[in-house]
């Protein structure tokens, strides 16, 4: 029996070749190996301010996209979070086995209390709520990037606790994470990562992006005052988009150091710009062949639901007859 395999990814903002390259690349190519569960995580999202309308639309678009980079429905689920609720009333339960000191040392956290006079509860919580998100398939391996990796070490913790206190219940997660291209930054600022929520025409490039914008885009990208690469002295933002090209073109590291050792970055951008282009075409044409369809998306997101929500259901079952809560005999 194959092991099980979940992560998700939320509504906000617009998909970027970080999140392909981060995870969502690592999703398809390795769905055929487990019982793969992706999720569109909206529960997540709603720990800031969305506009409603807008929520939706972008929950639609972001299953398409996922379709179109290629997760197979007729092997992978791939759900909403909300639409099963056993997500909440599981996390309610983990919420009361995890300390307050675990939750406020998260780094997320702490970056975002940081930057605002005031924040919701949901932010402290949000880790406790993606614990139940994984707990709750039995998830045993969790492909995500490297900014998310202390999330899994405190789902394990949570998991851990909770086997403590009421007996084994839980399956102990893994990280996986992709072997190049876990962590790409910003065209503009190579020293944070590229994020949805940045706002700025040079920071991240769309999976939507025409290629005209894309070349645009990677042209401008930030680099160094040296006229050309030097492995010896590679800035972050060279190193970046050497990350980039290697990560879409998969070649080894010897291969991308002979080939553009001593490459000046006019040459150096354009090829790094072409790879991009290149892998995100067929992408994209799938992607408007998915939303020309008008009832598919939801047809899939319907269908997973219904395969899983049993899968769910009977762990939060199994949890809650460990904590002696009431079940139906």
């Amino acid at each position: 029996m194959k092991a099980r395999v979940f992560s998700g990814i939320q509504p906000t903002g617009s998909p970027h070749i970080g999140n392909y390259l981060g995870a969502l690349k690592n999703w398809a190519k390795i769905q055929y190996d487990y019982e793969s569960i992706y999720c569109i995580v909206d529960l997540h999202a709603i720990t800031l301010y969305q506009d409603p309308k807008e929520l939706r639309q972008k929950i639609q678009e972001l299953a398409g996209m996922l379709l179109a980079i290629g997760i197979d429905p007729a092997h992978s689920s791939l759900v909403v979070q909300s639409a099963i609720p056993a997500h909440v009333e599981l996390a309610w339960m983990l919420t009361c086995v995890t300390p307050v000191g675990w939750l406020e040392r998260m780094t997320q956290y702490k970056a975002k209390s940081a930057a605002q006079e005031t924040i919701g509860d949901g932010i402290l919580q949000y880790p406790v709520l993606m614990a139940a998100d994984i707990l709750l398939y039995d998830a045993k391996v969790v492909p995500v990037g490297d900014d998310q990796t202390q999330h899994v070490e405190l789902t394990r913790d949570i998991a851990q606790r909770f086997n403590s206190l009421y007996g084994e219940t839980f399956v102990m997660p893994e990280t996986r994470l992709p072997s190049v291209g876990a962590r790409i930054m910003g065209l503009d600022e190579p020293e944070k990562k590229m994020s949805k929520s940045v706002i700025g025409s040079g920071h991240a490039v769309s999976l939507l992006d025409p290629p005209d914008l894309i070349r645009k885009k990677v042209l401008r990208a930030t680099t160094d005052s040296n006229p050309a690469v030097d492995f010896d002295r590679l800035g972050p933002g060279v190193a970046n988009l050497l990350t980039i090209f290697q990560a879409f073109s998969e070649w080894s590291d010897a291969r991308v150091r002979q080939h553009f050792a001593g490459m000046r970055y006019g040459e150096l951008k354009k090829q790094v710009a072409d790879v991009i282009v290149a892998a995100l075409e067929p992408i994209q044409k799938r992607y408007h062949e998915i939303m020309d369809e008008a009832t598919y998306v939801a047809r899939v997101l319907e269908e997973s639901a219904r395969r899983i929500t049993p899968i769910a259901n009977a762990t939060v079952e199994k949890a809650k007859r460990a904590m002696g809560l009431y079940t139906p005999d």
